[in-house]
């Protein structure tokens, strides 16, 4: 028996994370692995046996991992972002979410033939979009401007608001369908209101206390920093807890409020929380889906027909654009913004857990038609997962609101050598931003034509001051190894890990000796682990210049090579300092020269390199630039300067 159970557990994980990383791998949808792999294990070859599924437990964990889901979503919303778009959130989250409630209600009756109690919950049900499903996207996405901020924003907060409504449909069905009570209209309604207030008074109470008593933990150091996320999950919970009892289903708006709060308040940081959490959402979203799609019977396909797909068209057709046209009118988004957010309401897996707990519930009052519910959610949730998840992208990208491909780079430094080879990468059509504390370096790269801000790389606002649209590297080019590595870090929930490149600031700082950064600590080499902050400095004072160069022709035809790694070419350009910056593919793809054992170079390809003569050589004389015959019969040159207008130079690479 405890080896079963185990067994079990262990197969929720790695289902939940497996599923995960094979749709990052193969970019798809995440969701849709776990809904299929849990409807695998559980109905199809029993690896997950549907009937152990159907417990309260069950129904009590997803309610609590919810609860966290939702704090985790909490903490990375900013007020200051609802200056522009606070209005249009409102009116989603409000007038949207009735619109959706009552058409939504509307096709379940007409469409799917729901009696109209049942319609009316459908259609609460779906009003819920939710984080699980929405930041995943909008990470894929990457939209620019307002819309990916008001889309962050509602997937957050309707989801409370969702349950609290889907709460409230439920409660009064079971008031109305008990004898007992004999209530009437007056009472339902009356029940309805006081309800509703209960739900927002019991959530600001225990959120305001909990959230003062986190701070005043964290701020007078009352714990270690070994048990703050275990102390901070603690708090997280127990005020789920003490909400659910004193209001139903209360606890979802506490942790989404404590979530903002925390992350608005001035006192702590919060970035390590961020992280905790972030790390626990992929478990519990991944247990999540498996469990709740494994409890499925096979009978419920017997649900899935046309109809279905009919009411899942009328959701994403009609129901969502509506919503979102009279959510935002006066709101003066572009008709771009308002059709991309129009195609963005996946469900996610409140929908589910909701409508599996209140088919439970309702089983007693609506025996049969209670079993066409969850299979209908669950279409739903397929349905729109699906369709929004494989064309959200290029249909921003078609809208002008996303960058099909992210590879504009982000300098961190702009010192005068840094602005040269920004300049020379923005003049190959690479989007790229530069960040520096230092006010003069920042006023002389913006009358350079570079977009330069002004700020503090390590500050927690730095990411909602800077527009990251079309940037996909980030570039940490300063001579402090210590904050360069903590650069490093605090960017790395923006770009992962392989897009993140540090260069050392001297030759020592690369070996890991007393006193230095170990290698997990800090970026990607730069330009090469033999290259530094010192060297390209002292390259720049010298005169040296970025230029591009390629493979000469006879010295290609002469190695007959399909690619070239450093070794092959270090040797033959002694007499000069030749650092590769970039390498540019044929196909016009911009590499970040990196780890040197990994440099490969195709005979077509061009790299963009700091070129200039060697520290204890005199620079040649016009004449001595073209090498005459003899000379070039001895040893043929390595590159081709290629010029901007196109036209090439032989020569070393002068």
């Amino acid at each position: 028996m405890t080896e079963s159970v185990l067994l079990d557990i262990t197969l929720v994980i790695v289902l939940g994370v497996g599923a995960q990383w094979t749709a990052w791998r193969f970019r798809l949808p995440s969701i849709l692995l776990l809904l299929l792999v849990g409807f695998l294990a559980g109905p199809v070859l029993g690896l997950l046996d549907p009937q152990s599924l159907q417990g309260d437990w069950l129904f009590a964990f997803v309610s609590l991992s919810i609860g966290i889901i939702l704090f985790e979503g909490g903490l990375s919303l900013r007020l200051s972002e609802l200056r522009e778009v606070g209005t249009t959130v409102l009116n989603l989250t409000t007038i949207g979410a009735l619109i959706t409630w009552g058409l939504g209600a509307g096709g379940a009756h007409y469409i799917l033939e729901f009696n109209v109690p049942l319609s009316i919950l459908i259609g609460a049900i779906l009003v819920v979009t939710g984080p699980t499903v929405v930041i995943p996207l909008l990470r894929h996405v990457q939209p620019k401007g307002r819309a990916g901020t008001i889309a962050k924003w509602e997937g957050i907060t309707i989801d409370p608001v969702g349950a609290i409504l889907a709460v409230l449909v439920l409660e009064t069905l079971l008031l109305l369908n008990d004898p007992s009570a004999g209530a009437g209209v007056n009472a339902v309604v009356e029940h309805v209101i006081v309800g509703l207030g209960l739900e927002i008074f019991v959530a600001l109470g225990v959120s305001v206390a909990a959230t003062m008593l986190l701070i005043v933990v964290l701020r007078r150091r009352l714990v270690p920093d070994y048990l703050r996320n275990a102390v901070t999950l603690m708090i997280v919970v127990a005020a789920f807890v003490v909400s659910n009892v004193l209001q139903h289903e209360a606890g979802l708006l506490t942790t989404t409020l404590m979530g903002i709060a925390l992350a608005n308040q001035p006192f702590v940081s919060v970035q390590r929380i961020i992280e905790f959490k972030e790390n626990l959402q992929v478990l519990l979203i991944g247990a999540l889906f498996v469990l709740l799609s494994a409890r499925l019977e096979l009978s419920a396909l017997s649900y899935i027909d046309r109809r279905v797909l009919l009411f899942l068209g009328l959701l994403v057709i009609f129901v969502r654009p509506l919503a979102v046209f009279v959510s935002s009118v006066g709101s003066g988004l572009s008709w771009e913004e308002k059709a991309f957010l129009s195609w963005m309401a996946p469900r996610g897996v409140v929908a589910a857990a909701v409508a599996s707990l209140f088919a439970f519930q309702l089983r007693p009052v609506y025996p049969e038609a209670v079993d066409g519910m969850v299979p209908v959610v669950f279409a739903v949730i397929v349905g729109t997962v699906a369709v929004y998840g494989l064309t959200a992208a290029p249909l921003a990208q078609w809208f002008g609101l996303a960058d099909p491909d992210p590879n504009g780079i982000l300098f961190v430094g702009a010192a005068p050598w840094v602005r040269t080879i920004a300049q020379s990468v923005q003049a190959l059509g690479v989007t790229v931003s530069l960040i520096d504390n230092n006010s003069l370096h920042v006023r002389h790269a913006r009358e350079e034509g570079l977009d330069a801000h002004k700020a503090n790389v390590l500050s927690e606002t730095v990411l909602d001051e800077i527009d990251l649209y079309g940037i996909g590297r980030l570039l940490i080019t300063i001579p402090n190894d210590e904050v360069a590595s903590l650069t490093a870090l605090h960017f790395s929930d923006v770009f992962d890990s392989t897009d993140i490149y540090q260069l050392a600031p001297g030759p020592e700082s690369r070996n890991e000796q007393e006193g230095t950064r170990p290698k997990h600590l800090r970026g990607r080499s730069l330009f090469g682990e033999g290259t530094n902050y010192r060297s390209l400095e002292e390259q720049a004072e010298r005169g040296d210049e970025v230029k591009m160069l390629r493979l000469a022709d006879a010295f290609a035809e002469e190695a007959q090579q399909e690619y070239y790694t450093a070794g092959d070419l270090s040797t033959r350009y002694d007499e000069e300092i030749i650092s590769p910056l970039f390498v540019l593919s044929d196909e016009g793809d911009l590499e970040v020269v990196s780890e040197m054992d990994q440099f490969r170079m195709r005979p077509e390809d061009r790299i963009l390199a700091l070129v200039g003569p060697g520290p204890d050589v005199q620079p040649p004389s016009d004449a001595e630039r073209v090498p005459d015959a003899e000379s070039s019969a001895e040893e043929e040159p390595v590159f081709e300067v290629v010029d901007p207008a196109g036209e090439e130079r032989d020569g070393r690479a002068k």
